[in-house]
């Protein structure tokens, strides 16, 4: 039996609500599609946004003939049978394979494909959930045109609502709907049209009378929202974190925590990328570090929903705080050199001598500095090839300042 997404699943561009920025007037795709122009296309974007409807449409203007693939089963076979397929007259004008969920085709499969691409015996139309520069073979990539979707609108997921309900009402009962109940369906929809159809197709099974009206109170009783963070979504999201942080949008970097708790990411990724976040960005919060990462840990301890208060409250202090990259970019300074140069041999006095013979190698002349005032003594810490080179410069804030101005007593 047929979903109500797939009853009512668009059969021109003039059904298919959202994706203006590829299927407007005039764009890309959208003339590709208008003179049958089929072309090797990869779409990416989260579930139930269209990327399957649109690869129909492209397939169907096609000459060709059209076979369908999934990556979660389909096989290497599976592409030397349609490759049999193109030596027949039933593949004369070559074949289009629609190859959904791509992302679980691995790469050495994919590559299965690639000699026929290179030949235009085969035309690929691919989609994916997950980022195509991180699943996609680059051979495949460089062969094919990528375009990415985006999420419906609500006002679009509504629009479509409408139209699923005029068509789902027939002879035997009539349906209606309060505007609140379809606003509702698509909020806790995120976008996701099928998800949204989904929901009113288990509302008008579940509810089997003649009139039947849909209010926001029978929607919350068959649905809930839920969250399913996949690969690509993760990395973008802890990118939010990190840019809004970095950014000390407090909010922001707020809104991004929660997604990514809600999204069930483990704790453990989390807390690690705040604790680089930390030192990457925020040097300049100074004596405030250790509580941040006191929180980190006691967010381990809590656990559970609880977790999420104490991740807010050290979410709140990397925002808020100071910003300065001075340890990225200094470390990043040293290993350069490290890499890059002839550093030369480390300072005879600063090497291991907790042995037997080391003065005979010339391991002495060490100076202590908890010997002398202020914890401090002259001495060459650099290798001889790199003497007066300067990693670290600190950032222009109240901490960093303050270290400075310290060291410039002391040192003088």
């Amino acid at each position: 039996m047929q979903t109500l997404a797939e009853k009512f699943r668009p059969k021109s561009l003039y059904d298919i609500v959202g994706q203006e920025h590829i299927l407007g007037k005039g764009k890309v795709l959208r003339r590709l599609i208008e003179n049958k122009n089929v072309s090797n296309l990869i779409l990416f974007g989260p579930p139930g946004i269209g990327k399957t409807t649109i690869a129909q449409l492209v397939a169907k203007g096609s000459n060709k003939k059209l076979f369908k693939l999934n990556g979660t089963t389909a096989s290497v076979k599976d592409i030397q049978e349609i490759a049999k397929t193109l030596d027949t007259l039933e593949g004369y004008n070559g074949v289009v394979v629609y190859l959904d969920e791509i992302h679980a085709f691995s790469k050495n499969r994919q590559s299965s494909i690639l000699s026929y691409l290179e030949t235009g015996q085969i035309t690929l139309i691919a989609s994916t959930t997950e980022n195509p520069y991180h699943s996609i073979h680059p051979a495949i990539l460089s062969r094919c045109m990528v375009f990415e979707l985006k999420p419906i609108s609500n006002e679009d997921i509504i629009k479509r609502l409408k139209v699923c309900i005029n068509k789902a009402s027939d002879s035997w009962r009539n349906i209606s709907y309060d505007d609140d109940a379809l606003k509702y369906i698509a909020n806790i929809s995120n976008g996701d049209l099928r998800k949204a159809i989904s929901i009113l197709e288990l509302i008008i099974n579940s509810y089997l009378t003649e009139e039947l009206h849909i209010d926001v109170d029978i929607v919350k009783e068959v649905s809930q929202k839920n969250i399913v963070m996949d690969e690509s979504q993760y990395y973008d999201c802890i990118s939010m974190l990190q840019k809004s942080i970095r950014g000390s949008d407090v909010d922001a970097s707020l809104l991004a925590l929660a997604m990514l708790i809600k999204g069930g990411v483990d704790l453990e990724k989390i807390i690690r990328r705040l604790l680089v976040i930390a030192s990457e960005d925020c040097l300049g919060m100074g004596n405030m570090y250790s509580t941040f990462y006191a929180l980190t840990q006691a967010s381990k301890e809590v656990g559970g929903v609880e977790a999420s208060i104490v991740l807010s409250h050290a979410v709140i202090i990397l925002a808020t705080s100071p910003k300065s990259n001075s340890a990225y970019t200094a470390i990043k300074a040293a290993m350069n050199d490290v890499e890059n140069i002839n550093i030369g041999d480390i300072q005879p006095y600063l090497r291991d001598a907790h042995y037997s013979g080391a003065e005979k190698l010339g391991r002495t002349g060490y100076k202590y500095p908890h010997d002398y005032p202020n914890n401090y003594v002259e001495q060459e810490y650099m290798p001889e090839n790199l003497k007066g080179r300067v990693y670290y410069h600190p950032g222009n804030n109240k901490y960093e300042n303050a270290i400075k101005e310290y060291w410039k007593k002391i040192k003088a």
